[in-house]
């Protein structure tokens, strides 16, 4: 080949067969660029041949203009008739102006939709840092804009004529099982913070091992907890945490474990995986203690100035404090009865039933035949009847007769019943062996 050769002429490399081989090794590079304006496109496409310190190969750049498929050109038209879904967050100080102008809802529209009293109020209820959604079309007017609730419902605004209304729906939601664990290093929040799981799965393992660990002053370094609750989700996003089904905590090496079951019949209660019931069967008071004003004994009744046996528990309270239920129950009477004043008389499980006396009101809607759960309100206190002044008067009574509801042997629980063993452990077999799972692991989260 001549030694010189003008700038001009291509030159030709004959390569030895190791020359060649290396060559082959090297990597092969493309780049590719595309770019687009309104009505036409560039193609642009750039070529890397290996580099070599013996070859040099000329890159020749080939440009041509092609033009748009007449159904992605641009118009006023189908520009308008084109919609987007946006989603952004309620931030801190944010006016609905605000929100609507980055979803892109134009400057006309928003004034309109400031108009709507409702829709902007329901607007700023949502939390801040909650994401809010929006179909939005081409020309900035807004087709709906909807929020997700943490109680499984949906906002939607829609615009209708000249003004915005706001509605709720409920989610179809699908159910998905969360497996996680922790280990306390200081305080039982700030384990479950550093799981990832929310307060109110943390604030309901605490209540349901509440009478066996003292959450402010049992807590050891070291204690593990493990848990199996429900996650709600819709369109692939969580909504709301459903019930712990399963859950163990293990404070200074005791191993204490729920799972939960409706085996029973209502709206289901927490368990031993043995079956044993976690929640009491009746509460000691129906009101938050104060003092008690008179006991179970005879005393001299300051009305009818005699001595009579006194067949209950007077608690002090003001007027108006709640009283609760001090287990499920039916409801058998609610009305004026004689000395009792307004009264409630619930009959639960077995042989017991319980009195309720001197009260001020009723809880809203009670009635006859109404079935209650342990804790709910009642009714408040009063002086109704024969009082001389604001107390409660609580009776606890097995089979008709009062008892003294502080030295009976009420039970603690009640049991599942005998035939419903076997399928109460065919049905929670399942979560005792997450629960297994995590005990035997370092697992943090399985979800």
């Amino acid at each position: 080949m001549p030694e010189s050769m003008s700038d001009h002429e291509s030159k030709t490399v004959i390569l030895t067969h190791s020359e060649y081989l290396d060559a082959r090794k090297k990597r092969m590079r493309w780049l590719i660029a595309a770019s687009s304006v309104p009505f036409l496109a560039v193609l642009t496409a750039f070529g890397l041949a290996p580099d070599t310190s013996t070859s040099h190969v000329n890159v020749q750049t080939v440009v041509q203009n092609l033009a748009l498929p007449s159904h992605l050109e641009t118009s006023d038209s189908n520009a308008a008739a084109t919609s987007y879904w946006r989603e952004d967050a309620l931030e801190r100080g944010d006016t609905a102006a605000d929100l609507l102008q980055r979803l892109g809802v134009s400057t006309s529209q928003t004034n309109q939709f400031l108009k709507s009293a409702d829709a902007t109020h329901q607007l700023l209820q949502i939390r801040t840092g909650k994401t809010i959604q929006a179909q939005v079309s081409g020309d900035g007017h807004l087709i709906w804009l909807r929020h997700v609730n943490s109680d499984g419902t949906m906002l939607e605004i829609t615009p209708q004529g000249s003004t915005f209304v706001a509605s709720k729906h409920n989610l179809a939601l699908d159910h998905h099982t969360v497996m996680k664990s922790g280990v306390i290093r200081g305080s039982l929040f700030a384990a479950t913070d550093a799981a990832g799981i929310p307060d109110t799965v943390a604030s309901e393992m605490a209540d349901l091992f509440s009478s066996d660990i003292d959450f402010r002053h049992d807590l050891r370094r070291g204690d593990r907890f493990n848990l199996v609750y429900e996650v709600l989700y819709h369109d692939g996003q969580p909504v709301m945490t459903g019930r712990i089904l399963a859950a163990e905590f293990i404070n200074a090496g005791h191993s204490y474990r729920a799972v939960w079951s409706d085996v029973n019949g209502g709206k289901g209660e927490y368990y031993t995986p043995e079956g044993k019931p976690l929640k009491k069967a009746f509460l000691r008071s129906p009101v938050p203690f104060t003092r008690i004003t008179s006991g179970f004994a005879m005393r001299f009744h300051p009305i009818l100035k005699q001595w009579k046996q006194h067949k209950g528990v007077d608690f002090a309270a003001p007027i108006g404090t709640k009283v609760m239920a001090v287990a499920d129950a039916t409801v058998d009477f609610a009305g004026q009865e004689r000395g009792y004043g307004n009264v409630v008389i619930l009959k639960h499980a077995g042989n017991y039933s319980t009195v309720y006396g001197h009260l001020s009101a009723f809880a809203k809607g009670l009635h006859r035949g109404e079935h209650v759960s342990q804790g709910d309100i009642i009714a408040y206190t009063g002086m109704t009847g024969w009082a001389t002044g604001p107390h409660l008067h609580y009776e606890f009574r097995i089979n008709g007769v009062p008892t003294n509801p502080l030295t009976a042997k009420i039970p603690t629980a009640f049991p599942i019943a005998a035939n419903l063993m076997s399928r109460f452990h065919q049905e929670t077999q399942p979560v005792v062996a997450k629960l297994n799972l995590l005990s035997g692991t370092n697992l943090v989260a399985m979800e």
